[in-house]
């Protein structure tokens, strides 16, 4: 018998692009709402999860998106970036790298494990693009997130600053070797 949760590489339309804008607006509202001012979120949000935003995202040929449904409903996503230059070093090429953008699931699904099937699929993503190394980064005040990608073998390997609206946040980078 196979699973009710289904998690696929998105399809590259109009509806999936409406589709991931929607998640993109309420999973990232439900994760920092409450510690960003309004006016900085809504600037944020309005900047990066309208559809024409995420149109271009999915046709941009270096990235996949993941998305994992629970009986036909979006639940959670993930936006990958093969040969990110995320915390490389100068002179070094970004050509066997994937960098985890994003990894969202709505509130209501956070502890049932479907951050770490999400997870589990990119890594398994980096390895057919036969990247040697997954990077990601994640605001310093996210220690739900830290731990999160600490228990699948991520280090800190610098950082680097996030614009939310106006606000200047500083996100650690973290690596995972493969």
């Amino acid at each position: 018998m196979s699973s009710p949760l289904q998690i696929v590489v998105a399809k590259r339309t109009a509806a999936v692009a409406a589709q991931l804008a929607e998640l993109g607006r309420q999973t990232f509202e439900e994760t920092f709402a409450a510690d960003n001012k309004p006016e900085d979120m809504t600037a944020y949000l309005e900047a990066n999860f309208g559809p024409e935003q995420q149109m271009a995202e999915l046709q941009d040929p270096a990235v996949v998106f993941l998305l994992a449904h629970m009986q036909q409903v979006p639940v959670g996503y993930a936006k990958l970036r093969i040969g990110s230059e995320l915390g490389i070093a100068e002179g070094k090429s970004p050509a066997d790298r994937l960098e985890v953008e994003r990894l969202y699931v709505r509130e209501d699904w956070i502890g049932t494990g479907l951050g770490a099937a999400l997870m589990r699929r990119a890594i398994e993503e980096a390895r057919m693009q036969n990247c040697r190394s997954v990077v990601l980064g994640v605001w310093e005040k996210n220690e739900r997130a830290i731990e999160f990608y600490r228990r699948f073998g991520f280090k800190v390997i610098g950082e680097h600053p996030f614009q939310v609206g106006t606000d200047i946040q500083n996100d650690l980078i973290l690596r995972k070797g493969l």
